[in-house]
């Protein structure tokens, strides 16, 4: 999704234990739509650590996370084939929220942002029970927040999205195109 911006950039993976990082912000309170774009952070800080003071003065280092909330709680990716029925069917009828956490590194500057978007799912009716099964049965939902992706089957259990589809499927690309061209602009923001 990053080559629609640019076509010059690396994918560095941040070794951090986003698991605890959760359940400590969970113990300070932070917002549940709020947690993504700590996670963001720690990832971007964690890859930006890593770099030479030369890179870090050539480049931005973006990192994302994204999470599926319904009434506070955040979805996580499934354990196994149950959880992620359980968490599908809770999804259904109901309007959920899905952030994703955005954070931008760079030599003099940094910015963080959260993209919210609104995303109800049909309710559970018998077909919505059979794409659920069908679903999970793919063994699509198990490396997936929230157990679904828009972007492949998942698709069937939405009825509708309020906000930027792109970020549901995992990164706000038109605001971060927007962020990174002003934080190019104006970098001391």
């Amino acid at each position: 999704m990053l080559s629609f911006i640019t076509k010059e950039f690396d994918v560095i993976t941040a070794d951090i234990d986003e698991r605890a990082a959760e359940i400590r912000m969970e113990a300070e309170g932070v917002p549940s739509v709020k947690v993504s774009e700590h996670l963001a952070y720690l990832k971007a800080k964690a890859v930006f650590d890593t770099l030479t003071e030369e890179e870090k003065s050539a480049c931005v280092v973006i990192g994302a996370d994204t999470s599926v909330i319904l009434d506070g709680v955040i979805y996580g990716k499934p354990e196994d084939r149950e959880d992620a029925v359980r968490m599908l069917s809770s999804l259904s009828g109901n309007v959920h929220v899905v952030a994703t956490g955005v954070s931008l590194l760079s030599g003099c500057s940094k910015r963080n942002f959260t993209e919210e978007t609104h995303v109800e799912f049909y309710g559970l009716d018998d077909y919505q029970k059979q794409v659920i099964s069908d679903y999970c049965d793919s063994g699509s939902p198990f490396d997936k927040a929230g157990a679904y992706g828009i972007q492949d089957m998942g698709v069937l259990l939405v009825k509708k999205i309020d906000g930027d589809y792109s970020n549901v499927v995992g990164l706000p690309v038109s605001r971060l195109a927007r962020e990174l061209a002003n934080m190019l602009k104006y970098p001391l923001e």
